[in-house]
């Protein structure tokens, strides 16, 4: 008797399973050698055609059965539709964005820019030179074991300290961390805060070089 249902279940490791007929009383056994699938395994929730027998009073059993829609397969991405995926799946895991990536580099001829007319007008120390950079070496030092420490399991540097290096001028130094070890780069909040760290940093040099020092002398 040719009759039509559902694949209720399926188990694909045993290679059997039932299908929910509303025109049986009991849920319709059927073996994989008897799905007519056209190459695909059978699909839970799939509507088939099928006929039942009955053997041996062991319950329905289903034959030749075959799903009523033959299930779409779907097409193979094109490489640019695998590029604009995987681009998704990388703002998705918190990418960094353009913005957060330009603010160092736009903010870094404006630094040197004030260091040097700081020193040249008298109104920076030479020692504050050899403080900055200290401070880029921290910095560095700061990341690296961060990142070894990332890799290992071990105790974390808080971020509230990178951020701290940056701000007291070591940002140069965080910005080469992230690209060169590719640590804290795609952190979407870190990077917002470590772009804000530099413009204040960058701010309060200006401040002093342009407007305090020359009050103070």
């Amino acid at each position: 008797m040719t009759k039509t249902g559902t694949v209720h279940r399926w188990d694909a490791a045993r290679g059997f399973g039932f299908i929910r007929s509303p025109g049986s009383s009991a849920d319709v056994f059927f073996h994989v050698r008897d799905y007519r699938g056209a190459g695909s395994p059978p699909v839970e929730g799939t509507e088939v055609r099928f006929e039942e027998i009955h053997v041996g009073g062991k319950g329905p059993r289903a034959m030749a059965v075959q799903p009523l829609a033959t299930p779409q397969r779907a097409a193979p991405r094109r490489r640019g539709d695998r590029d604009a995926a995987a681009n998704v799946a990388r703002r998705r895991r918190g990418a960094p964005a353009t913005a957060q990536l330009w603010v160092p580099l736009l903010m870094l001829p404006l630094w040197l820019g004030l260091l040097g007319a700081g020193l040249w007008l008298h109104r920076l120390p030479w020692w504050a030179v050899g403080a900055l950079a200290a401070a880029n070496v921290l910095t560095l030092f700061a990341y690296a074991f961060d990142k070894n420490a990332a890799e290992n399991g071990r105790w974390r540097t808080a971020e509230d300290t990178l951020h701290g290096f940056a701000l007291m001028g070591g940002w140069p130094a965080a910005w080469l961390a992230q690209q060169a070890l590719r640590h804290k780069s795609s952190k979407v909040a870190f990077r917002q805060v470590y772009a804000l760290t530099v413009m204040l940093h960058c701010a309060a040099l200006a401040g002093w070089v342009v407007w305090l020092a020359p009050r103070l002398t």
